[in-house]
């Protein structure tokens, strides 16, 4: 074997990188760019704790819904994924499943993770499962191996985790007092205050708003004024960004008094149940909207995705367990609607709008082309390919779709939307993939042969645009 083709190997220096052009372009200006990371699910108490991980499965296993959808694709017994099994059974179960994760990402992934920052350059499988295994827990007992050295050690300038309105961001502002490098900055999540699914279980969420809050909420001015007033909160904790995760968009154009009389008697014990879910979540979303603007933060939309659709499962294990799937329903209209509502308000935020399903990919990059304005570049983006498709067919046709629609020069760039801090590696992946990309076509002359003219779009991409956009 040549070296030039040891080199292309997942472990070597050139992996994803095709042609001159493309080395040149990522080892000339990708490479080494910080990383701003804002938007993630990684717990903030962990950080701030900055304690040693308990094991490899701690850091690596422990709810990672990607890998334990491939563990049951293969027959693993779930004992061994979300079960009670040992951290080493657990590992050594992986290893099983690793061989036979070819082209899938999870493969890609899991040894650019073990490359970096555990410098372990062999493939994963049964035969060294014990040894890796023991050597990463070595590893992970070294300061070096510590969150917070990890985070640094993957250049993160800065991350975005993702938090409920109540919490208190103790560990927010416990790291921002601690001299540690990386702003870890809380991001406002109150889908769970706006979408009522199990009416005991929303109830019991707005009894721990009224506790943070200090006041009875008894109506939908009362809810709003509480989440106004932990948007404040935020702010003064540093958040720049709020999340929403949407099944189905909701309609923001139906509320009305007859609904609100309903819901205070909803929220006063009065109603089993609230009518019109669908209509709450759309007339709380715009007023929430209109919040995010005036404060001048961005707000992130996750559309697309069916949640929990193995009811057993969630009923022995909870959500976010890896039971999840691509969505079918049209949200397009709904989300035009309230876009052009808060536009016409001037109260349109800076907006990213993630999609779940690749078949609107076009249809929601045109959307998004809609409603920019002066002095802003692309204010509203059509966001990284997310989740099922975070792997390079997905980032490529997002990247591609945006290219042809949009402008790809004025885009924020990757987000690991991860629970693991190994995760980060994922950025050079799509640092890769998108010096591959635009070498490619500088190779076949579809672009200026000019690599400090590309290499600068290359880094704007991979850092410039996100730190203005987000103004961090």
């Amino acid at each position: 074997m040549s070296n030039s083709t040891k080199n292309k190997e997942v472990f070597g220096e050139l992996f994803l990188l095709e042609s001159a052009k493309a080395e040149n372009l990522y080892f000339g200006y990708a490479k080494d760019m910080p990383v701003i990371d804002y938007h993630n699910h990684l717990e903030p108490d962990v950080i701030s704790a900055n304690q040693n991980f308990r094991s490899p499965t701690a850091i690596w296993l422990d709810g990672d819904h990607y890998k334990w959808r491939a563990m049951r694709n293969f027959g693993i017994n779930e004992q061994f994924i979300s079960g009670n099994a040992s951290d080493h059974e657990k590992f050594m179960k992986w290893a099983e499943v690793v061989p036979y994760t070819l082209r899938n990402p999870l493969f890609h992934w899991t040894h650019l993770e073990l490359k970096n920052p555990f410098g372990i350059s062999e493939y994963l499988s049964p035969n060294n499962a014990d040894t890796l295994y023991h050597q990463m827990n070595e590893s992970l007992q070294t300061s070096g191996f510590l969150p917070q050295s990890i985070i640094q050690n993957f250049k993160v300038q800065a991350l975005c985790t993702t938090d409920d309105p109540a919490d208190d961001l103790v560990h927010h502002k416990a790291l921002k007092n601690s001299g540690f490098n990386t702003a870890v900055l809380p991001a406002f999540r109150p889908d769970s205050y706006i979408n009522i699914i199990n009416s005991e279980q929303y109830l019991s969420g707005i009894k721990k708003l009224e506790k943070v809050c200090g006041f009875s909420i008894t109506s939908a001015s009362d809810l709003l004024n509480a989440l106004q007033s932990r948007i404040n909160y935020f702010v003064d904790a540093g958040a720049k960004v709020a999340d929403h995760g949407f099944e189905y968009f909701p309609d923001t154009t139906k509320w009305n008094h007859s609904l609100e009389k309903e819901f205070s008697e909803f929220l006063k014990g009065n109603l089993s149940t609230f009518s019109d879910p669908d209509a709450l979540c759309g007339y709380l979303l715009k007023e929430l909207c209109k919040m995010y603007a005036e404060k001048g933060w961005v707000q992130q939309f996750h559309v697309g995705a069916t949640r929990n659709n193995n009811s057993e499962m969630f009923r022995k294990i909870g959500a976010n367990a890896g039971y999840d799937a691509i969505g079918e329903p049209y949200y397009a209209q709904r989300l035009s609607v309230l876009l052009d509502a808060l536009n016409t308000e001037g109260k349109l935020a800076k907006t990213i709008i993630y999609n779940l399903n690749p078949a609107f990919n076009e249809v929601l990059a045109t959307l998004a082309g809609n409603f920019n304005e002066g002095g802003i570049k692309s204010k509203v983006q059509f966001g990284a390919a997310w989740w099922f498709l975070d792997q390079l067919d997905g980032m490529t046709k997002q990247m591609n779709t945006l290219s042809n629609i949009g402008l790809i020069s004025t885009f924020v760039g990757m987000l690991t939307d991860s629970r693991s801090l190994l995760s980060f590696s994922r950025h050079d992946y799509f640092r890769r993939l998108l010096c591959n990309l635009f070498g490619s076509e500088m190779e076949r002359g579809l672009l200026p042969d000019d690599e400090k003219w590309v290499g600068k779009i290359i880094q704007d991409i991979c850092y410039h645009n996100t730190k203005n956009y987000f103004e961090i």
